[in-house]
This record gives C-alpha cells, sequence and structure tokens, in this order.
C-alpha cells in the first residue's frame, strides 16, 4: 500500500482559520481527501469551499451536527466510492508530523499478519500536557505495540477490514466511538496497533491542572453534552462488553459518575449543567436511550408541553 492509496477523511465542527494549513500538511502525504462537515457556520463554509476548489479534496456538507460517528461513516463511503483502499481519519484540530502516513503505512507493510489489522493508532502529544520523551524503537523494538484502544484522529483503517468490522456506531454520536470499533475488531479476530512514535499533536478537551494538598488532578473541562456522552456511552460499553454479574456494570457506571462529578464540583465552572448531564447521561445509558441529546431533550420539552396543555385549570 502507498501513500497515495490513502484517503484523509475529516470531520469539521466551526473550524477556525487555521484549517487550511492544517489540512496542507495531510494533503501533501494521501491521495486525496474528504472533508465532511456538521453545520458550521455561512462563514466557515465559505472557507471550507475555498478549501474544496483542490480537485483532490471533497467536501460533505450535512447542514446539522450529525456526530462524528455519522461524520466518518459519510466520509469513508465517499473514500470507497472513489477507490482508495485505506483512510486515514482525523480531527479539523490535530495537526500531522509530515511523516505520518509514511511511518503508518511501514508499520502496516510490516505487520506479520497485516490481513488481520484492523486499525494503526498513532502516537500523539497533547497540546496541553508535557509529552513523554519520543519512543522511535531501535533494532529490537517493534515499531508498534498492541492497544485496548486508539482515538480516532491519527487512525489508518484499512477499508477491507472495515468492511467486515462494519461502520462507527451512529447512535454514540460522539465519545467512546473508538472504543466500540475497536471492541467489534477484536470481536472478529482482528488486531488493533498503535504506533510507538508520537506523530502528531492533538488536544483530549481543554485539560487544566490543579493541586490539592500533596495531590495533582487534571480534568478535561468538556462541556456538559460531551459529559452526557461521555457518561452515558461508557455505561452501554460497560453493558455490552463487561464481564459483571447482574447490574454490576450499572454500579461500576455510577461509581464512575460520581468521580466525574466529585472533580466537576472541586475544578470546573458550569457545575450545574454539568452534574445534570452526568446524571442524564448515566440515566440513558442504563435504559439504552441512544442517539443526539439534543432529540431527546426536545422529545421531554414536548412531552411536558402535551402534559401542560391537558392539566385542569382551577
Amino acid at each position: 500500500m502507498q501513500e497515495t492509496d490513502v484517503c484523509a477523511i475529516l470531520v469539521t465542527y466551526h473550524p477556525d482559520e487555521e484549517l487550511p494549513a492544517r489540512l496542507g500538511s495531510i494533503r501533501r502525504q494521501v491521495g486525496a481527501a474528504v472533508i465532511v462537515d456538521n453545520g458550521s457556520t455561512d462563514a466557515e463554509l465559505i472557507m471550507l469551499r475555498k478549501i474544496a476548489a483542490d480537485s483532490a479534496v471533497t467536501l460533505e456538507l450535512n447542514f446539522e451536527n450529525l456526530g462524528v460517528a455519522r461524520a466518518l461513516n459519510i466520509g469513508i463511503q465517499r473514500a470507497v466510492t472513489l477507490g482508495y483502499s485505506a483512510v486515514l481519519l482525523l480531527d479539523q484540530d490535530s495537526q500531522v508530523d509530515c511523516d505520518m502516513v509514511k511511518t503508518l503505512l511501514a508499520i502496516h507493510e510490516s505487520f506479520p499478519t497485516r490481513e488481520r489489522l484492523a486499525i494503526i493508532g498513532s502516537g500523539f502529544r497533547d497540546v496541553h500536557k508535557p509529552s513523554p520523551d519520543p519512543c522511535i524503537g531501535d533494532a529490537f523494538t517493534e515499531q508498534w505495540q498492541d492497544a485496548e484502544c486508539v482515538i480516532t484522529s491519527g487512525t489508518l483503517l484499512p477499508l477491507a477490514a472495515f468492511s467486515v468490522i462494519g461502520p462507527f456506531r451512529d447512535e454514540f454520536f460522539i465519545d467512546f466511538v473508538d472504543l466500540d470499533y475497536c471492541n467489534r475488531a477484536r470481536a472478529h479476530g482482528y488486531r488493533v496497533i498503535k504506533s510507538r512514535r508520537l506523530l502528531m499533536s492533538h488536544s483530549i478537551g481543554a485539560p487544566t491542572l490543579h493541586r490539592m494538598l500533596w495531590t495533582r488532578k487534571w480534568t478535561t473541562n468538556y462541556s456538559a453534552d460531551r459529559r452526557y456522552y461521555s457518561v452515558r456511552n461508557r455505561t452501554v460499553i460497560l453493558r455490552e462488553y463487561g464481564d459483571y454479574r447482574m447490574s454490576g456494570w450499572a454500579l461500576k457506571s455510577l461509581f464512575s459518575c460520581l468521580k466525574i462529578s466529585k472533580r466537576i464540583i472541586l475544578y470546573e465552572r458550569a457545575k450545574a449543567g454539568k452534574l445534570v448531564a452526568v446524571a442524564a447521561g448515566w440515566w440513558d445509558g442504563v435504559h439504552g436511550n441512544l442517539g443526539p441529546r439534543d432529540w431527546r431533550r426536545q422529545r421531554s420539552r414536548r412531552a411536558f408541553n402535551e402534559i401542560d396543555v391537558n392539566r385542569p385549570r382551577y
């Protein structure tokens, strides 16, 4: 497999003005790029359409936020139609190294059973945290390591394996989409690995470090919506893949929610909305209520209004 056999899939949602520069470093390493936009503003769409003036860039517009999973599936389907054999999945704010694709392809080609390889993730530097010493390997060290899960951004996805494992889980919307895919890959007998080298700069949320007595704690400062999806989807993952008796998975998720809530109370802003989101996410996860949170809130408001209309007046 060569770099020209790879199509980059980039999901955008209100991208910043530095996106063209970041995309430029990607475009030099792949055969083509597909941008899938999830409802950006008119001004942002002007920028995206200028980028798509490049004949090797395809722009897919959703006009609303359909979630990361759905956007990735749309982009991958376009890459399949264009005839590519692998895709490189990326977030809009990921800054890739100049030899990322070359390195990932070298790992793919050297892997002993590459026909059973589902996904190759990239080691990355968190732009908000100190980076570990780079691990470039030597004559006695493989350039890759097995991984339970790799983040979506920076992953090389062979499309032959994707056709067997199936698409990303639309109803998850965002968060734990990657873990669900990795779990399904292993269930089909595929391997999940990642590069030992750090191949891009990336951020998980907007983390801040806090000191209390002799401890140091990081918190992601996720929005209320991200807290909701994270808690809900993790609860579903525990139910479907965890080895727990009876409702042990629900209790484990609940304890995790309590830890998250403690961190929100101690260190984060907009505490009330986030705590409500955590509770709603746990409840919906336990009961298997998936899909976009906005749709669920709108349905709840409609139900409340119907009750209010039917309430007797005195």
